[in-house]
């Protein structure tokens, strides 16, 4: 009887290898570009079992900084296309990771994520690993949420606050949170210390997994037009959060009072709920009972 195949483990990471690269090549985080290095061996080991490298697997990595985890990724077999906006640490990674890129197992990008097309830089399927920059989290899940092709899964190290608000429940939504719960499911996977950082920033972060519902765009639930109406009126209820929903509606949107409650008894809410305790299902319904917005919401 053969025994059962085990089952494979991510790399081991080297526990020592962040704080002795800042150490030997005294390299220090640029303010200026949101820079903290992640120099806990135990949190780079959870982010990297998280994320689950296999061979052949295609990875897209924003920040690789130091690229402890890029080498990581890598030591599964994953193929990685790693985004660096300081070309300081890219220039570095170039150099200690030549090997990799010779063999065509590491791609670097010299430039901001932001400024890329993601359908040029990569072929789904693909996921997203990243120590985000906390001041451009918003931005970062719009651009991989906010149209095809979507990874398939995306790992991302953001602040506690933006982590517990994506993935927070209705009586706390936002409009961050219904526009990453309409594309994706979320999860926070563990929470990260300050301290496991050097420099240690200012807030907690969290790690949290991200699972689109539709990477390849084959299915989307509305089409353009209907989701733009979606957003305009998700938009319009959170000018003022935490106001009754038919008052805060009938301010914001080109509709007459009476318009907004017909919509909202219609699809069985409350007008005195407030727009935070509505889910994403609401939202929709809400949507479709109030039917075309006129002129978008009032300025």
């Amino acid at each position: 009887m053969n025994a059962p195949t085990p089952t494979p483990r991510a790399p081991r990471l080297d526990p020592l290898a962040v704080r002795r690269q800042l150490r030997d090549e005294g390299l220090r985080a640029r303010h200026s570009m949101s820079q903290n290095f992640l120099a806990d061996p135990d949190v780079l080991q959870s982010i990297l079992d998280l994320a689950d490298p296999a061979p052949g697997r295609r990875i897209l990595e924003v920040g690789p900084g130091l690229g402890i985890l890029t080498g990581g990724l890598l030591d599964g077999g994953a193929t990685v296309t790693a985004v660096e906006l300081d070309r300081r640490l890219g220039f570095r990674l170039a150099r200690v990771k030549e090997e990799a890129i010779a063999a065509g197992k590491l791609r670097l990008v010299d430039g901001d994520i932001l400024d890329q097309e993601i359908a040029s830089l990569m072929t789904p399927p693909y996921d997203v690993v990243a120590n985000v920059p906390y001041h451009i989290t918003s931005p970062i899940l719009h651009r991989f949420l906010g149209g095809p092709p979507r990874p398939e899964r995306l790992v991302l190290m953001v602040q506690k606050e933006v982590a517990e608000r994506i993935s927070s429940a209705p009586g706390d939504m936002s409009y961050l949170s219904v526009f990453v719960q309409f594309h994706a499911s979320v999860r926070i996977a563990f929470r990260v210390a300050r301290e496991a950082f050097e420099p240690a920033p200012e807030v907690e972060s969290a790690v949290v997994e991200i699972r689109p519902f539709d990477p390849a765009g084959a299915a989307p639930r509305l089409n353009a037009e209907e989701e733009d109406g979606l957003w305009r009126l998700v938009q319009a209820g959170f000018r003022e959060r935490r106001k009754k929903l038919h008052n805060v509606l009938s301010r914001q949107l080109p509709l007459s009072g009476a318009e907004v409650a017909q919509g909202l008894a219609a699809a069985g809410i409350d007008g005195d709920r407030r727009p935070q305790t509505l889910s994403v299902d609401e939202w929709m319904s809400l949507r479709v009972a109030l039917g075309p917005i006129p002129g978008g919401v009032k300025r």
